[in-house]
């Protein structure tokens, strides 16, 4: 870690940073000069920054703060290293953090641990999970009264049209792409495909898949800040609100995963189109736990406009082959990639938590050898199906009372989760549409 910036002297400053339960980056400005010392013995702030509401105030009465003395935990560098900062105008560097309690035990706090407490699973098995995250947003003028799409820097005419797949949307903003993926490349980033999608402005981008989860964890929150910052350098916008325009489609977040064993070999794949024993498992556990985790696949007051049948927005607890209106679909092709694509979340998840939820729900499903019920065929909106629930009290309160979030989450997250959330919905009510609008477009 140390070479990087002795092989980049011109950065001056550096920004060692956590994610917190909302996503939300935290953490301080450190002169480079005193960098080694942050490598070496880690930094330190208090536990309860991790547990902020999205207003980035303290809990109400948690046990993080006044209760413990607001005290400190450990912060220490994640072996992704530092990285360059391409979306600030002075050569910055950023090193990512997770916390650890002061005698080395993991802050079960800390999003990454939830994530890494559920890869334990997996690897006492001999298993390892590859994963590859969609990211869908909206490039957005937030200048005005009301949003609208950027005008094109090639035209400067606003084509207020759906253009699905249309590479003229992607090339009015051709300049900002080409910035986002020499970025992307900088930060180590795997930004493959591009796509235009159905909403006014609205961009969809895939990340490579990873053998290493936390690094597809952290390469989905890194991109997300990247994106958001170097829009604002072109004059605009990013947002991954899961619903920004009444009139058009939300922001997904789907996750691909599949399970390789300890020789590599993808266990969901028999040959077969259908998929092994392991696959139906792993689906079985994801809609056991569907419900039960839909705050973390929607944890904001806007994202429940998104979750409206017949909007592209899977609300139905159902799993079906090469069917997108599939809470769980399985692709098809070549049956040596055999893997799940779960279509839940929104564009506004902390990916750390929402990966630690689907994969600790299909480790829960191999575990208990669950079978699910017959996959659907045809369009699940028409189906007599559970639904996932459709507001956020109550999502609240299903992930409060589950068995199933208690089998993958920590119980002190699980704690500090459902206070933040019952927080922020109190103070929400408060608000009318315009005023959530603003706190949601920048943070999420």
């Amino acid at each position: 870690m140390k070479n990087w910036l002795r092989k980049h002297p011109m950065v001056r400053t550096i920004r060692v940073a956590a994610a917190d339960l909302n996503g939300q980056a935290r953490g301080k400005r450190v002169p480079s000069r005193f960098a080694d010392k942050v490598v070496e013995s880690g930094t330190r702030f208090p536990m309860s920054v991790m547990n902020l509401d999205i207003w980035g105030e303290d809990i109400d009465d948690s046990p993080l703060v006044f209760e413990s003395g607001d005290r400190d935990g450990v912060l220490r560098p994640t072996e992704r290293g530092f990285m360059p900062m391409p979306w600030l105008e002075a050569p910055t560097a950023l090193l990512p953090l997770w916390m650890f309690h002061e005698d080395g035990r993991p802050f079960d706090g800390d999003p990454r641990q939830a994530l890494r407490r559920v890869l334990e699973r997996y690897e006492e098995k001999g298993l390892r999970p590859v994963v590859a995250v969609e990211l869908e947003f909206y490039l957005i003028d937030d200048s005005g009264r009301s949003l609208q799409i950027p005008a094109s820097p090639r035209s400067g005419k606003r084509r207020k049209a759906a253009e699905i797949l249309s590479i003229r949307a992607l090339d009015q903003f051709d300049a900002f792409f080409t910035d986002l993926y020499d970025a992307c490349e900088a930060m180590d980033i795997p930004a493959d495909t591009a796509i235009s999608e159905s909403g006014l402005g609205q961009f969809e981008i895939n990340l490579m898949h990873s053998d290493d989860a936390l690094r597809a964890a952290d390469d989905a929150w890194l991109f997300k800040m990247l994106l958001k910052g170097l829009a604002r350098r072109h004059g605009f916008a990013a947002s991954f609100m899961a619903k920004p325009y009444e009139d058009y489609s939300g922001s997904g977040m789907h996750t691909h995963f599949s399970v390789v064993d300890k020789n590599g070999a993808n266990i969901f794949d028999d040959g077969s189109q259908q998929g092994s024993n392991y696959l139906r498992h792993a689906v079985a556990g994801c809609l056991d736990a569907m419900a039960d985790s839909t705050l973390i696949f929607a944890p904001h007051a806007n994202s429940y406009e998104r979750m409206i049948p017949g909007n592209h927005a899977p609300t139905s607890i159902c799993w079906g082959y090469e069917n997108r209106t599939a809470a769980v679909r399985i692709p098809s092709g070549d049956h040596r990639a055999r893997r799940i694509e779960h279509r839940v979340a929104g564009g506004d998840v902390n990916p750390y938590l929402m990966i630690a939820a689907i994969l600790g729900a299909a480790m829960n499903g191999i575990d208990d050898h669950a079978e699910p019920p017959e996959p659907i065929t045809g369009n699940a909106y028409d189906q007599e199906l559970p639904q996932v629930p459709n507001t956020w009290p109550d999502a609240v309160e299903a992930f409060a009372s589950s068995d199933v979030m208690a089998r993958i989450f920590a119980p002190d997250l699980i704690r500090n989760y459902i206070a933040t959330k019952r927080q922020e919905m109190f103070y929400m009510a408060e608000l009318d549409a315009a005023e959530q609008m603003e706190i949601y477009l920048d943070t999420v």
